[in-house]
């Protein structure tokens, strides 16, 4: 039975629901590969918070300029028309509302839409929140790219976070490798199933009762 879908086509989805002329920032880690699947005829503009407006895709081997990379650190081209700015400036577009999209992973989302993704609160770990707390209050949609259960096999869809906070009540959607779900203000609403996976199934494996929005 299949019940989990790839991060790549997980990737393809949501890069399948952001709109042409969006400003779209990605996130550090998983989200980076939607970059790979957007549409090549349409102009979609990716925003990166160490300073750049029109982040294009990875270097061909060999073409790598040091000085162009992402806020995770990884290398990047510059599309044709790209502007580079303060740090400070891009944390101004984040916070200022000029961001349509942003992705960004997560470790808990509340069914009442908040996030938790910079820290699971346990002892030693290094605070790394980064701009996420910007990026998740900023953007216009914030949609959430995650695995539904962590490796211990615990739903990272939950009625509260446990876990410290990013920001509240600030995701829009939430695309795991079982299912997409939207926040509503009831709830989770299940709006797309992947392989065998039903709204019953989900509902068991999350332990929320989750509302049917597949139009099934």
């Amino acid at each position: 039975m299949t019940t989990r879908i790839s991060r790549q086509d997980l990737a393809a989805r949501i890069a399948a629901d952001i709109p042409e002329g969006s400003i779209v920032n990605l996130g550090i880690g998983a989200p980076t590969l939607v970059a790979n699947y957007l549409p090549e005829d349409e102009e979609i503009i990716l925003h990166t918070e160490n300073g750049m407006l029109g982040m294009g895709e990875a270097p061909a081997a060999g073409s790598v300029d040091p000085d162009l990379i992402n806020a995770g650190k990884q290398a990047v081209t510059a599309a044709l028309g790209a502007a580079y700015f303060h740090h400070a400036d891009s944390f101004g577009m984040m916070r200022g509302g000029h961001l349509d999209v942003c992705v960004l992973g997560a470790f808990q989302v509340a069914e009442t839409g908040d996030l938790a993704n910079w820290s699971t609160g346990a002892p030693g770990a290094i605070p790394a929140v980064g701009g996420a707390m910007d990026l998740a209050i900023g953007a216009k949609n914030v949609y959430v790219m995650t695995d539904l259960l962590t490796k211990q096999g615990d739903s990272k869809l939950v009625a509260a976070c446990t876990y410290p906070l990013t920001g509240a009540g600030c995701v829009s959607r939430v695309y795991t490798d079982h299912a997409v779900f939207d926040v509503t203000p009831d709830g989770f609403s299940v709006r797309e199933l992947f392989g065998e996976n039903t709204v019953a199934s989900l509902n068991e494996l999350t332990g929320l009762a989750l509302a049917d929005g597949t139009g099934a």
